[in-house]
């Protein structure tokens, strides 16, 4: 037998309300953002390659910077049985709709955040990990790094941060700073030692003597880091303290970004992957300055952005030239944006 109710909304508010809410509710789970983590080793380099990535996608991640605990700091990410004691601090759910990872130690948590979550968070491992990347939905690696595979994608260089937008905001910022200098300006970007090379003193007086022949030239905004070392960054300020070079005291607010959108030219030393390829996406001329010698991995990077047409070695003259800016981020978001269906 068939029964109908009818159901008088005026004594059944309260049930319309609800129903009313449930639907509500329902609408903004499917309209929520995605809950997004970013997983660095602490290193500014790879963590702003996540960065870069999360910004081409519009949404704000949360950045967790972990460390592992022993035995996987030696051993990550070839020992596996990851568990909440690998991490310091812990790993805590509610675990995030989308991860984005680099570096190392950061497999460990991805592996662990895809198991706990019941494989529902879309991880994402940005550089080679070394290990199979079926671990993972989708691994970005640069063109010189030799892994490959079904859920794996090839950039030209490494994601990050720069985009036209930005460098016109920090142009407008940087103003007061660098629109005095006169043109043409050179934007300097000094590294320093890596872990297969200590930078020599030689290696520095070489370089701050190519430096001062070009202050004569053109105007120069030096940037260092901690790894170019005291001597290292000293030795620029005393050989270099003249009007039209602006050198960062490593105190005051970085300026790296105005230092981009400023430079008519850009000169960056060989040992930073990450310098070489945001200065890469900027589209304007980027020179090379051998400072130490370079893996053959490293050495691959900087032929390829040559035959992007953006990097030529430093000659002793600054010449114009053009070529489509890298933007290594906006494509890997892109394709997180067709594979994840979480956009």
């Amino acid at each position: 037998m068939l029964r109908v109710y009818i159901l008088d909304y005026r004594k059944n508010e309260t049930f319309l309300q609800r129903l009313k809410m449930t639907q509500t509710q329902k609408y903004n789970k499917s309209t929520k953002s995605p809950v997004v983590w970013v997983i660095s080793e602490g290193l500014t380099g790879t963590e702003n390659q996540c960065l870069g990535v999360a910004e081409s996608l519009g949404v704000q991640a949360e950045v967790k910077r972990i460390k592992l605990n022993q035995p996987w700091a030696a051993l990550s990410p070839w020992l596996g049985f990851e568990c909440g004691a690998t991490f310091c601090p812990q790993m805590e759910p509610p675990w995030p709709d989308l991860l984005i990872a680099s570096g190392r130690k950061s497999i460990a948590a991805s592996k662990y955040i895809k198991k706990m979550s019941g494989g529902r968070t879309f991880t994402v491992q940005i550089q080679d990990p070394r290990i199979s990347p079926k671990h993972f939905d989708l691994v970005a690696v640069p063109q010189h790094d030799p892994t490959r595979g079904e859920s794996v994608i090839v950039t030209t260089a490494t994601p990050n941060r720069i985009t036209a937008e930005k460098l016109e905001q920090a142009k407008n910022e940087f103003a007061p700073l660098f629109s005095t200098l006169p043109s043409p300006r050179i934007a300097v970007l000094v590294g320093g030692s890596t872990k297969n090379h200590k930078l020599q003193e030689q290696d520095l007086e070489k370089l701050v003597d190519t430096l001062a022949t070009l202050s004569r030239q053109a105007s120069l905004m030096v940037t260092t880091s901690r790894r170019t070392g005291e001597y290292g960054t000293r030795l620029i300020q005393e050989k270099l303290d003249k009007p039209d070079c602006y050198i960062w005291d490593g105190q005051s607010p970085n300026p790296y970004w105005g230092m981009l959108a400023w430079a008519d030219y850009i000169l960056a030393t060989n040992d930073s992957t990450s310098m070489l390829s945001e200065s890469a996406s900027t589209g304007k001329p980027v020179y090379n300055i051998p400072l130490v010698p370079l893996s053959g991995r490293q050495l691959q990077l900087v032929e390829n952005l040559k035959t992007h047409g953006a990097v030529r070695d430093w000659q002793g003259t600054a010449e114009d030239w053009s070529y489509p800016a890298l933007n290594d981020a906006a494509y890997v978001a892109a394709q997180i944006r067709q594979k994840s269906g979480l956009f």
